[in-house]
């Protein structure tokens, strides 16, 4: 049974206590630990379920086998590095790191250290997403729409690799992992933060497909929402709903105009972040790949940042450069 601690436990990081929480009382795995630079919400979530806090990831050492990570994206590299080198599994929130150069070191850690790292995009695990995963065959042209109210967390980082990071490493997985994007156009502005907190980008790839993304932090309300095209079809899925349907010519004898089909797809009730972590374990326990790797993070994250090196560029073409901070 593997020995779990769950680092950094604000607000998605108590999510993760929660979860191991479940599955240590479910005696699949054995929680021994949370870690939060905050001592008094280390301790608070440990009292909540009986484990042991401490504030330095790194007297886990020794005594877990796995670890969430739901830190600060400035401190990924650091903490899942001295881990993975370890030999400790590691589940790192997404973006894998700040940059190409520390997702590569984290990558390198993983395979110094014969040890698994999954990376935490959890719309993989989405269960409308799950439901129409079969009926992907060739898709086309992308629409999607990922809006949200604006809070005071994740302001460490753009909506780009916030939000919207989510559905680029979703196109990347249905067009093709293998697929290169050749085209990225993208507009961005700060609104509330002296960050990007709304961005549209539109990706091309070598296919032919093409993503027209949109990201919001400052929405007044909250979608989650992605349609596309594929030869013959039309799909459309909300993935805070989870439907997922598959529109199509219906032939007909009654009328010389087809009809339109539409098919509901059946989805299962489970929570995709659960879904994440038992993959997690079920990864660490039997040494296999994960269902999203580093790689596949640091796909999605070298998408992301070519991303903001456009928005970057129009910003200053259009004299808004000045609102954004250095980075």
């Amino acid at each position: 049974m593997l020995r779990t601690a769950v680092i950094g436990v604000g607000h998605l990081g108590q999510q993760h206590a929660r979860i191991h929480a479940a599955l240590s009382a479910e005696n699949k795995i054995r929680l021994v630990s949370v870690c939060d630079l905050d001592t008094r919400r280390a301790s608070e979530i440990a009292e909540r379920y009986g484990l042991e806090s401490t504030t330095d990831w790194q007297t886990l050492n020794g005594k877990v086998d796995a670890a969430s990570l739901a830190v600060p994206t400035e401190s990924h590299c650091e903490i899942a590095c001295g881990l993975l080198e370890v030999g400790i599994h590691v589940l790192v929130e997404k973006p894998i790191s700040r940059t190409i150069e520390e997702a590569d070191r984290i990558i390198a850690a993983a395979r110094s250290g014969g040890a698994v790292l999954q990376v935490g995009h959890a719309e993989r695990f989405n269960p409308a997403l799950i439901a129409l995963r079969p009926h992907v065959k060739n898709p086309i042209y992308f629409e999607i729409h990922r809006v949200g109210q604006f809070t005071a967390r994740s302001l460490d980082i753009d909506v780009v690799l916030d939000l919207m990071i989510h559905d680029l490493d979703i196109v990347q997985w249905l067009v093709g992992e293998d697929i290169e994007a050749i085209s990225v156009h993208a507009v961005g502005i700060p609104i509330l933060t002296n960050r990007v907190d709304a961005a549209n980008a539109r990706i091309e790839f070598t296919t032919g497909a093409v993503a027209n993304i949109t990201a919001s932090r400052v929405g007044t309300e909250k979608i989650r929402k992605m349609r596309f095209f594929q030869p013959q079809d039309y799909i459309a899925i909300d993935y805070a709903t989870n439907h997922a349907s598959i529109s199509n010519l219906a032939p007909t004898t009654q009328s010389p105009w087809p009809g339109v089909r539409t098919q509901v797809l059946e989805v299962k009730d489970v929570e995709p972040l659960r879904a994440e972590i038992e993959s997690f374990i079920e990864a660490a326990a039997t040494g296999s790949r994960p269902i999203v790797s580093g790689e596949d993070g640091r796909r999605a994250l070298s998408l992301a940042l070519r991303i903001l090196e456009e928005i970057h560029q129009h910003t200053v073409k259009v004299g808004a450069d000045s609102l954004l901070e250095k980075t």
